[in-house]
């Protein structure tokens, strides 16, 4: 009998979305079971070898790494995701890193200590934007298919909603391109759904339990105005 994968997540991690968006995509059927990174349970450090979320496990095998996960399943559930074009298929690959650049430059900007360090991962963004900005087809980042580099932005567009609801950054003001790309990307099915219900209240309640500085006072502690 064949089982449906399970999807081992933290329910707030960014990459775990990338992967949830593309299993919602290929309509595979998966259980999905949440764990505490703070103390992960000795299984879950038994199969993944970096300690890290998402593993997809099936039966005795395991993969990890979000976008080797997303590349797997898009190999075995077709229609494809990516380009055909093996250059462009690669251009796609090294953007999909842009993004988890900045996943991790919104992660220091949103649990900064201080102004200065708030300041510094903020010009990283911004720098960010402005290459993508010039470099996004529309509606998605290839035209008018989503594909795998679509799932590998949204989470980051799915958070920046977040923070600029509780604090305007205006990152969006200047690049046109970029805010019609994140406005399609979250009204999309797939990236709606793979998140809880109570995303937004467990996103600013992480960043107040986290932060304690600069980022948690601009975000977490004016998001109780909004929820």
């Amino acid at each position: 009998m064949q089982h449906k994968p399970r999807l081992i997540s933290f329910d707030l991690c960014p990459f775990v979305q990338r992967s949830v968006i593309t299993l919602l995509e290929k309509g595979v059927a998966f259980e999905r079971i949440d764990i505490d990174l703070a103390k992960p349970p000795a299984w879950f450090l038994d199969i993944s070898p970096l300690g890290k979320v998402p593993v997809l496990q099936m039966g005795d095998s395991v993969l990890f790494e979000s976008a080797i996960i997303n590349e797997y399943l898009d190999e075995i559930h077709p229609p494809s995701m990516q380009p055909s074009d093996p250059l462009h298929r690669a251009i796609n690959r090294a953007w999909a890193e842009v993004a988890s650049e900045l996943i991790g430059s919104q992660y220091h900007l949103m649990l900064a200590s201080d102004e200065t360090d708030f300041e510094l991962h903020h010009h990283s963004i911004v720098q960010g934007f402005k290459r993508l900005e010039g470099i996004i087809v529309g509606p998605f980042f290839n035209g008018e298919r989503f594909q795998l580099v679509d799932a590998a932005f949204a989470p980051l567009f799915t958070r920046f909603q977040l923070l600029e609801q509780a604090h305007p950054l205006g990152l969006f003001e200047a690049h046109p391109k970029l805010a019609a790309w994140s406005a399609a990307l979250l009204a999309r099915p797939s990236v709606i759904q793979s998140v809880k219900p109570t995303f937004a209240q467990d996103f600013y309640r992480y960043i107040r339990k986290h932060g304690g500085g600069h980022g948690a006072h601009l975000f977490a502690d004016k998001a109780r105005e909004i929820i």
